[in-house]
């Protein structure tokens, strides 16, 4: 994990919002003051659970402060291994995950995540190429984070990702509804294709879930990045392309005679069931 500006000098800062002061020396253990609350989430409700997965200790203590000021349950991880055990065990709201990591790299991390759960995963990177950063979302990761950093980039990627996450109420009413042999229920964010279920990480589910609302339609990339990621999203147009390539192929996986996301060159992708594009 990497720290931008001032971090790289002494790595302390003044967060005034919070009223909290942190210091972090070159040879020492962390050491804090005794933190104000920051903006924290309604107390009635139980935590977010978040788990930061870095061998970098000092500065995974940092990120690790700003969350909990914020509100949120941290746990940490040192290394890929120990990260596996550690999703299983707590069962984490969002992953911000290295890929240079010890014993098991992030790359292999995210895909043993992916064939698991659809937990939410920021990657970090110190990979600044557009390849590099697509490679990551081409494993399953939600969004990226560009070493060097803040610790503030940290907890408003983190936020963002959370709000952009949408979340159902299990006693509501199932709603599915049928696309030719896909079943989707929009309530419990779960995909049939010809019977069989399908694992789609929350973007692939969400552009899914745009894209079939209005069959037939076409939408352009910006208008799939703006409705998927937010209207702030910074990220690369390609970013959608890689999402859709990877729900296409999950989609037909269990029907290869079908192509249900279909590309409109020149203009974007849409959701339909017709043979005939």
């Amino acid at each position: 994990m990497g720290l931008s500006g001032p971090f790289h000098a002494f790595f302390g800062e003044v967060h005034q919002e919070a009223r909290t002061v942190t210091f972090l020396s070159d040879k020492s253990e962390p050491k804090y003051v005794k933190l104000a609350k920051g903006n924290r989430m309604n107390e009635d409700k139980p935590r977010q659970k978040i788990l930061i997965v870095d061998d970098d200790r000092k500065t995974t203590e940092l990120v690790r402060l700003y969350l909990e000021n914020d509100g949120y349950q941290v746990f940490t991880a040192m290394d890929g291994r120990v990260a596996l055990t550690d999703i299983r065990k707590y069962s984490p709201d969002l992953i911000v995950l290295d890929l240079m990591l010890p014993k098991v790299d992030g790359l292999d991390v995210c895909r043993q995540i992916r064939t698991e759960s659809n937990v939410p995963i920021i990657m970090l990177t110190a990979r600044t190429t557009e390849e590099d950063k697509l490679l990551g979302l081409d494993m399953g990761a939600d969004d990226y984070i560009t070493k060097p950093f803040s610790p503030r980039e940290v907890l408003a990627r983190v936020r963002a990702v959370l709000r952009r996450q949408s979340l159902f109420d299990p006693s509501e009413p199932v709603s599915q509804e049928l696309f030719d042999e896909i079943v989707i229920d929009f309530q419990r964010r779960e995909v049939r294709v010809r019977g069989k279920s399908i694992h789609l990480t929350p973007k692939e589910f969400k552009l899914l879930e745009i894209m079939a609302k209005q069959p037939g339609q076409i939408f352009s990339r910006t208008l799939l990045l703006e409705r998927a990621f937010g209207p702030n999203y910074e990220g690369l147009e390609r970013t959608i392309d890689v999402h859709v390539m990877n729900l296409r192929k999950k989609l037909e996986q269990n029907a290869p005679d079908k192509t249900y996301i279909k590309t409109m060159y020149g203009l974007g992708y849409k959701f339909s069931t017709e043979d005939v594009s």
